[in-house]
Formats: C-alpha cells, structure tokens, sequence
C-alpha cells in the first residue's frame, strides 16, 4: 500500500463505504442520470490524477475524427476561475477556464466544452453549430460522473494505482475493484504483462472488460526550433510529478534537478523568482515542464524564465498497440456508433 498520508488510513474505508452507498444509489434509480442523445464514451480512471487520460482523450479524438465522426469533448475543468458552462477555445485562459481543457482544445482540433455539470455541456455541445455528422462525445474523466449516463466506460490502470489506497490516505478515487465494472481498460505497455494478472483477478464471470495496451511517447520541444538545454530544471504541477522526471530519464533526458508544485498549480510571480533561483543555484541552463503547465506560463512569465535559458515543453501522446483489433471493439459497444443502445 503506498499512501500519500498515513495518518488519514482510518478513515479510507469510511470513504470507501460512502462510495457504495452511492453506486447503489445510482444503481436502484433513487440518484437519475442524464441521457443525451448522442454516444457518449467516458475515458477515466480510478486514481485521482496522473493515469495519462489527457493524452488518451486525444488520441481517441484524432482516430474518431479522422473516421468521419464530429467529435465533442466534454470536460470538467478542475480548479478553474470560472463555474459557466462554455466552450474552449485553443488559446482561451488556463486561469479562466482550466488547464486540461485548454490543452485539449490546443491539441485536439475538435470542439471542447467546460461545465462542472456534464449533461449541460453535452448539451450544449449538440446545439453547436450541427455537421451532418453523427456526434460522438468524449467525456474526460468521466468514471466518477455518474449523473451522465454513458455507452462506453474506458478506465485506464497503472502500476501506481494498484500500489496505491483511497482517499483521503492515498490517491484513489475508487476502490480497484471498481475497474471491473468498466467495458475496456487501458494498460501501458511497460506495465501490462503484470497488470493483466491483476485484471484477470478483478474481473468478474458475467463481464470480461477488453484490455488494451498503449505505448506512451514522449517529444521535446516545440518542432525543434529551439536546442534543448544540456542542464535543464524540470518544473510540473501534476498529481504524480515523479513520473514526468522519470519518463523524462527513460528518454535520455535527465534534468540537473526538479521542483514540484500542488497538482493544476496556477503560476504566479513568485513561482518563477522560485524557480530562476533554483536555476541559477543549480547552474541549469533552461527548463523543461509539461504541456499541462505550459498552458498556464503567460507570454509575460515565460519571457522571464527564457531570461536564463530556452523553456521546452515535453509532449506526452499515446498509441494504441493494435489500432485495428481496439477500435472493432469499441465500435461493437456502441452499436457500430450509429444507434443508441435501448
């Protein structure tokens, strides 16, 4: 068991019971879930942050997209300045409307719409701008939002999340038999020769979730306009810091030293006085972050870090091992995504 807070252990199992209590709320009808018209396909997981979902929504994003689908994603947009619902727009504040969301509506080249209630901006995404095309949503982080129904429950699992215990004492949001009731989990290619084992003991008789397997890539730089710096300071705002620097080793690329922020940590001056210090102390020559805290650098403060040295941006993407066999499933779970299931 890797708890983060000990001391809080004794009362993860009344955390525990409270999560039962709803899941059979929600199972008897007395808590209503939404339905919107079109499939909707939840990409989630049982830990609190760090199990990769950005990347995966991405990526499910593009093959979807590039089949034809008008693709929507919905999401949340954790510790935001603003409670509307709405769309994002690629270069929309981070501040004002999270950092996720943004990051997606950089990358995805889809629609992305912000709303703490999902229904509402799934609604909200079907009212928009209508295409011919049959709509598809994604619903980022969607394994604990029960109050919108879903087709498709993907869950991604890692070797962290089964080494860890619930809240408050850990990081899960969900106990890890909660895995088996998702229709297709998600395992990374490193990890899952140990962890199909785990999956096979969760799973129960009258339902055998898919299991695929992603292969996680990381990129550096922007386009490579700029050199890397030999000696960075790597910086992160995210629920498992250790694992940027450690995908960050396993790439070749190991930085002088790193400073850790509380996870959609939001920048401000005395961060980067922070971290120019540590940088100068350091003798690092540059910085090196990740795509979910650039978005959150204004122009102004990345100009003061790039004082001392270039800032790269590490890109995290994902791909599926069979692209092929993955996608016939999830097609099949959804009724070739042309109907919805009754």
């Amino acid at each position: 068991m890797n708890a983060r807070r000990p001391w809080l252990t004794p009362f993860a199992p009344l955390y525990g019971a409270v999560l039962a209590v709803k899941r059979q709320l929600f199972q008897r009808g007395w808590l209503k879930q939404n339905h919107l018209e079109s499939i909707v396909i939840s990409v989630g997981s049982v830990s609190a942050g760090g199990a990769g979902k950005t990347p995966m929504v991405l990526m499910l994003a593009t093959i979807l997209r590039h089949r034809g689908y008008a693709v929507r994603i919905l999401t949340r947009g954790y510790k935001r300045a603003s409670s509307n619902t709405t769309r994002v727009e690629p270069f929309d504040d981070a501040a004002w409307f999270g950092d996720e969301p943004v990051l997606l509506a950089q990358r995805s080249g889809v629609p992305v719409f912000v709303g703490s209630d999902r229904y509402k901006a799934g609604v909200l995404a079907e009212n928009w701008e209508p295409t011919g095309k049959l709509v598809v949503h994604l619903l980022d982080d969607g394994f604990q939002h029960r109050q919108l129904a879903r087709d498709v429950d993907i869950v991604l699992l890692t070797q962290a999340d089964v080494e860890d215990t619930l809240l408050p004492a850990g990081n899960l949001r969900e106990p890890l038999e909660a895995v088996a009731k998702a229709d297709i989990i998600v395992l990374r290619e490193e990890e899952a020769a140990a962890l199909r084992r785990v999956v096979a003991g969760l799973s129960e008789e009258k339902k055998k979730p898919a299991v695929w397997v992603i292969r996680r890539n990381l990129s550096l730089g922007e386009g490579g306009e700029v050199a890397l710096p030999t000696n960075p300071l790597a910086f992160c705002g995210i629920a498992r810091p250790e694992s940027f620097t450690k995908m960050l080793a396993a790439h070749g690329y190991e930085p002088v030293d790193s400073m850790f922020f509380p996870d959609h940590h939001a920048y401000d001056d005395g961060d980067l006085y922070r971290l120019l210090e540590r940088a100068r102390q350091v003798e690092a020559n540059g910085f090196v972050t990740t795509e979910k805290d650039a978005v959150k650098l204004t122009p102004v403060l990345r100009d003061r870090l790039e004082t001392l040295g270039p800032v790269v941006v590490a890109r995290l993407s994902v791909e599926l091992i069979d692209e092929q066999e993955c996608l016939s499933q999830l097609v099949g779970m959804v009724g070739r995504l042309d109907r919805r299931k009754h």
